[in-house]
């Protein structure tokens, strides 16, 4: 497609988007504070859901109303205390993007009337139909330390079903880089972990919600898992904010800074954060090789009610992170440049780049008090860079990929009697564009036939359109949702698929049990990383033994059944069961033992496992959780999809059965955290995470590893089952509130993870990947400060 029409095409994008707004799975509540003789009450509310791990403080207006928004749906307890009236305290469900209108009438102080309403308990949603699991904002704020570059995919590793391969790549369930993070209401699908593209990081967001199972028919194409994410934190009228710096070990250091002011009906929000760190990857070698990096972000954002049923808003966001490609032993000793012998000695040294700017205009409209329309516009420019020195081994690459995405979605959300029904259109258009080159500066690792040097450049669009319509029905304690999603993708391959949706539940009032199933359909695309590079005939010159077939998506369907238990008001026990059963799995390779990885895909796919969590949000003084996760994946030859050469390929046109377990197939995986209150200012948590280690296949000898990788590497793996050995890492934390007044907040945090300092392997010579190490024991400090 002409780059000249791309841009036309883009703009109408954004001209379309003029108009619009939209939502994900979250609603609005709006409150309105009266006293007994009807006039409004300026003060504070306080809304709480255990189930969503949701406690946030707002204020009224003069006019005794506040808009609570982005809200997951659930039931909140109001809780309302006010000098001279008696204290309130009621509850209120939240089920559609509809907003919730809801008026609390204070009793005086002291009056025969009733003044408090016993509200239902918020730790066991009644009426949801899956286990999802939210992430509020104090256990964000009081999360253990990150890495630069991964902050985000920490706090959502932790919670059962996701697992990490090395640098911070999220695998939900056995599924390789299908995750879509749903931003303020916009899907993005590229990968987003720290060596394909930068973060939004977590002291930018106020919540999330994170799906493996019962996906809400408007979500489709990367469906291993979903993480809606929430920027929104503070709804409070005037200038608020807050500041973080933090550093630690590995010369980690960072600084974070958000202001938003609110007056009448406008809301104007500016962030901005940087940080630098020497351990940005996980590293290949404990000795931590050439592993800087730095990342950047900056927002603004401004919001305007225009009347009380229009709401129109824009955020513009700019993102970037730089950083160095980690070395094994053999490319970090100085060696000859195989090219030019002459030259004088030296060691490998690759640097990437990754630069997103992302612009979204959004507008609200509210038909009824029964129908509410929301449409949304985005544009962003994403690119991922790689360069080599003329040391680097076994071959120099270099990579300028970039795309150009626009996207609209439309839906309407309708409530009518016992149900809620919502239906929508969604258009995303990528305009994909990828440059690479090589050079082979050691001809001893690959075939005789294999060229020196290798370019490609190419580009092309990426299509896809959608449509869903989806409906949930409440018929006493059963509540039942089902949808209905049309896809149609166009890029290497043309398809469309329609995918139902159906989950249930049945609640039990006398023993606080919720019982639910689902089964969700999925039609799932191609990772787009360097798509166009593997499917092109260009890459057939490679090697005499080309294997080059198209990637197509996947289908596949997914099952859960589980139950949701509450304790004594306190404790909240979820347990389920799954079996996820795809055709055309999806994986990754890379490209002649370069950074540069691709899709491919084998015929099928069969995972199922079980997890488990016991929480407690708030138990007095104590608060967090113990998670565990049991799973069994694997995939079935032959090759469907992607690019094979030299003896690869052999090998997949000679096998066409048989069975290997997948690069994700962990089996058993334990999470812990808690925190505990010592006095009001001062609090101490423990945490640890376990899991029994991943498969891998190296096709040299013991010593062939050592030399690569190292004595201690090796020592960390078990060659006789093709297993890497248990992995073990327990964190400490401190928190105090150094400064604690009504408008200022100081909060201080000292971190130690891998307490036990074990040298924890997390990949090893992987199926389609190399090694990766986690950090060593470690320390960092983080401090808050709040207005």
């Amino acid at each position: 497609m002409p780059q000249s029409f791309a841009k036309r095409f883009l703009f109408l994008y954004l001209f379309c988007a003029l108009a619009v707004f939209a939502q994900s799975n979250t609603g609005e509540l709006r409150l309105s504070v009266k006293d007994p003789a009807g006039l409004a009450v300026k003060g504070t509310v306080e809304l709480i859901s255990d189930a969503n791990g949701f406690h946030q403080n707002y204020e009224t207006d003069g006019s005794g109303n506040l808009f609570a928004k982005h809200l997951a749906f659930g039931i909140y307890l109001i809780r309302i205390e006010q000098p001279g009236f008696a204290p309130f305290l009621d509850s209120v469900e939240v089920r559609s993007a509809i907003p919730k209108e809801f008026t609390a009438t204070l009793s005086l102080a002291g009056s025969n009337a009733s003044v408090l309403v016993t509200g239902e308990e918020t730790l066991v949603d009644p009426h949801r139909t899956g286990a999802i699991n939210h992430i509020g904002s104090e256990v964000i704020e009081n999360r253990i330390s990150s890495l630069p570059g991964r902050s985000i995919q920490d706090l959502v590793n932790s919670q059962p079903g996701w697992l990490y391969e090395g640098n911070a790549v999220l695998h939900p369930r056995g599924s390789e880089y299908q995750v879509q993070f749903v931003v303020d209401g916009i899907p993005l699908q590229d990968n987003r972990s720290p060596s394909f593209g930068p973060e939004i990081g977590a002291d930018d967001v106020g919540s999330m919600s994170v799906y493996t199972a019962t996906f809400p028919a408007e979500y489709g194409r990367k469906m291993g898992g979903v993480i809606e994410v929430n920027t929104e934190k503070d709804t409070r009228q005037g200038l608020h904010g807050n500041a973080v710096l933090s550093g630690g070990s590995f010369a980690t250091a960072g600084a974070y800074a958000m202001g938003q002011y609110i007056w009448g009906k406008n809301t104007l929000g500016v962030s901005a954060s940087g940080d630098r760190t020497d351990y940005y990857l996980n590293p290949v070698v404990p000795e931590n090789f050439t592993n800087s990096g730095t990342t950047g972000d900056f927002a603004i954002r401004y919001e305007r009610d225009l009347t009380d049923r229009d709401r129109l808003s824009f955020s513009v966001r700019h993102e970037l992170s730089r950083y160095q490609i980690p070395n094994e032993q053999l490319q970090q000793s100085p060696h000859e440049n195989a090219l030019d012998p002459a030259q004088p000695l030296g060691s490998q040294f690759q640097n990437a780049g990754n630069f997103e700017t992302m612009g979204i205009v959004a507008y609200q409209h509210i038909f009824s008090p029964n129908a509410v329309g929301d449409l949304r516009g985005m544009v962003r420019d994403n690119s991922n860079d790689l360069y080599s020195n003329p040391y680097s081994i076994p071959v120099m690459a270099f990579q300028h990929n970039y795309f150009r995405e626009g996207y609209v979605k439309g839906s309407v959300s309708v409530h009518q009697g016992r149900q809620e029904w919502k239906f929508g259109v969604e258009s995303d258009a990528s305009f994909l564009h990828e440059n690479f080159n090589s050079l082979i500066t050691d001809f001893s690792n690959f075939d005789p036939d294999t060229p020196p040097t290798f370019t490609f450049v190419g580009q092309r669009p990426d299509l896809e359109q959608s449509a869903f319509i989806q409906d949930q029905i409440r018929l006493g304690n059963w509540t039942v949702s089902a949808g209905l999603r049309w896809d149609h993708y166009q890029l290497v391959v043309n398809e469309h698929a329609l995918s139902p949706r159906l989950s249930a539940a049945y609640y039990f009032p006398k023993h606080d049990l919720v019982l639910h199933a689902s089964y969700d359909r999925i039609f799932q695309t191609p990772s787009a990383e360097n798509i166009l590079l593997s499917s092109s005939p260009e890459v057939t010159h490679l090697s005499d033994e080309v294997l080059n077939l198209p990637v197509e998506p996947s289908h596949g369907n997914y099952y859960e059944a589980g139950f949701t238990k509450g304790f004594v008001g306190q404790l909240r026990l979820d347990g389920n069961v799954f079996s996820r059963r795809v055709d055309n799995y999806a994986d990754d390779d890379q490209l002649l033992s370069t950074a540069v990885s691709f899709p491919i895909a084998f015929a099928k796919s069969s995972i199922y496992g079980a997890e488990g969590k016991i929480e407690i949000p708030h138990w007095n003084r104590l608060s967090g959780f113990v998670s565990y996760s049991y799973s069994v994946g694997s995939a079935y030859l032959p090759v469907t999809g992607g690019l094979f050469l030299g003896d690869d390929a052999q090998n997949a046109l000679s096998k066409l059965t048989g069975r290997f377990w997948i690069s994700q197939d962990q089996r058993h995986t334990l999470r812990t955290r808690f925190r505990y209150d010592l006095t009001s200012r001062f609090s101490v948590a423990l945490g640890a995470e376990y899991g029994t280690g991943l498969p891998f296949e190296f096709p040299g000898s013991k010593q062939d590893a050592v030399d690569q990788y190292g004595q201690k590497v090796v020592d960390r793996v078990n060659f006789d089952i093709g297993r890497i050995k248990p992995l073990l890492s327990v964190d400490a934390s401190l928190g105090a509130d150094i400064w604690k007044s009504e408008k200022l907040k100081m909060h201080l945090q000292a971190d130690v993870t891998n307490l036990n300092n074990r040298l924890n392997v997390i990949d090893f010579a992987g199926l389609f990947s190399g090694n990766a190490i986690g950090p060593p024991r470690s320390y960092a400090l983080r401090l808050n400060t709040s207005f």
